[in-house]
């Protein structure tokens, strides 16, 4: 799941508070600005709907991208390598109402 770096960012604190965030791949090498993607389960493509991002094959990092967070952190307890899709799109849509507010100030 792929959405711009400032909404994607938002949404990982949102995921991490929660302890629900997998791993995030940050893509600097885009023509359209830096980008997050997040890893979900296999199929989750057939049923995202969402405005603002999408769903695709994430490939390796390379030139002009890397983990933000990695699929192993090897930190204190388990953390998930795939980010539940439910849990992922309300932490979007949270973190569009946060941007939006933040934009209105």
């Amino acid at each position: 799941m792929t959405v711009p770096e400032r909404q994607g960012l938002e949404t990982v604190d949102i995921l991490r508070l929660r302890g629900g965030c997998g791993a995030v791949l940050l893509d600097n090498g885009s023509a359209a600005g830096a980008t997050l993607s997040f890893l979900v389960p296999f199929g989750t493509a057939a049923d995202w709907q969402l405005s603002g991002s999408s769903c695709r094959a994430v490939p390796a990092p390379g030139a002009g991208s890397h983990w933000l967070l990695p699929p192993a952190s090897g930190g204190p307890g388990p953390s998930p390598v795939l980010t539940d899709p439910a849990e992922l799109r309300a932490a979007l849509g949270e973190a569009a109402r946060t941007l939006a507010a933040s934009d209105a100030l």
